[in-house]
């Protein structure tokens, strides 16, 4: 009975001599030595110099690429480089081709005008009923606001995109062109940035405005009377049956502004222009004058600027085109020779 502790007191020490060296860390080299001599039991794969992968280094054997400072900062500047290039984007609105284009307008300086616009790349066919188409003269470098459609000049450019005007680094006016016509939303700011006017367009005619047709089907425009908020405001337009304008003007707060058009009735030739007043928050001028009158040829007649007033004369003196005959001279008569 007496060798119980005894027994149990040789165990306990026992444990106390293995529970230290069971406690302490292994170190596993990875540069160990096949020839070695190998403690554990169990082999250690990474200690050999073959791994499973054919052919492939074992993390004994595989060694680091050392590289350049030179190389390392090439690289550098390679991948900046290519983080840095934008990619090409095509330049398309509405499905169509447009280029970018600038204008400059007014002294240099905070007070100069700066406009950036689109158009179209490639010309298209245009909506004749809209109140006024917007173009590029790529001569003049400014943009025009034309009632006829231009198809023949080379150098007027159909607006076709955003649009934004600048004046001293601030925004002053954006919105959009569609196919040389106002579209989506206009907005106008003063220098510092307060909105002062937004209207929506669709594709030339505001969306408020009022629009009456011939017949009804709806498909030949009779009067386009632009309403803003309730209150005339924009391009008027009004067509005869044939598909012709017959007036064409702009109101301004609820009142005719600039130059209104009668047109002939045919190939959109204007017969008179009458001036009203220049901004609409003038007095407003309820006898217009007539500062321009054209035949039916298109030659001008009376022009009040140029002091031009050639209307009791007939219209074919000053027909376009028009042969006058060229007097000829006398025939030369020799003198008879004396017999």
């Amino acid at each position: 009975m007496w060798l119980r502790p005894l027994r149990f007191l040789s165990f306990a020490l026992l444990l106390a001599t293995l529970l230290p060296w069971a406690c302490t860390r292994k170190a596993v080299s990875f540069n160990s030595n096949p020839e070695q001599a190998v403690t554990v039991l169990a082999s250690d794969t990474l200690t050999r110099t073959a791994d499973t992968l054919k052919g492939s280094p074992s993390l004994s054997t595989a060694r680091k690429v050392v590289i350049s400072k030179e190389q390392e900062r090439a690289a550098k500047e390679a991948e900046k480089a290519a983080q840095r290039k934008p990619s090409k984007k095509k330049k398309v609105f509405l499905g169509e081709k447009i280029k970018k284009g600038f204008a400059k307008s007014g002294a240099k300086g905070r007070n100069q005008i700066i406009e950036v616009f689109y158009f179209l790349k490639y010309p298209l066919p245009l909506n004749a009923y809209a109140p006024a188409h917007y173009y590029y003269d790529t001569k003049k470098h400014k943009i025009l606001k034309l009632a006829a459609i231009e198809d023949d000049i080379a150098s007027l450019k159909i607006l076709h995109g955003p649009y934004k005007k600048l004046q001293n680094n601030k925004v002053i006016e954006t919105g959009y062109y569609a196919l040389g016509t106002r579209h989506l939303r206009w907005e106008r700011f003063d220098r510092n940035g307060v909105l002062l006017t937004k209207i929506h367009y669709e594709m030339g005619f505001p969306r408020d405005a009022n629009v009456s047709y011939y017949g009804e089907d709806r498909s030949l425009i009779n009067e386009v009377v632009p309403y803003v908020n309730g209150k005339l405001e924009g391009d008027y337009a009004k067509f005869l049956i044939n598909g012709q304008a017959d007036w064409r003007g702009q109101f301004e707060n609820g009142k005719r502004v600039g130059t209104w058009t009668k047109y002939w009735g045919f190939r959109n030739r204007r017969h008179y222009e009458y001036q009203y007043a220049e901004s609409g928050y003038d007095p407003e001028v309820t006898e217009p004058e007539l500062v321009r009158e054209y035949n039916r040829n298109a030659t001008i007649i009376f022009d009040k600027d140029k002091n031009i007033d050639k209307r009791g004369q007939p219209e074919a003196v000053d027909r376009p085109g028009l042969r006058r005959p060229v007097p000829r001279a006398a025939p030369k008569v020799l003198p008879k020779r004396a017999k």
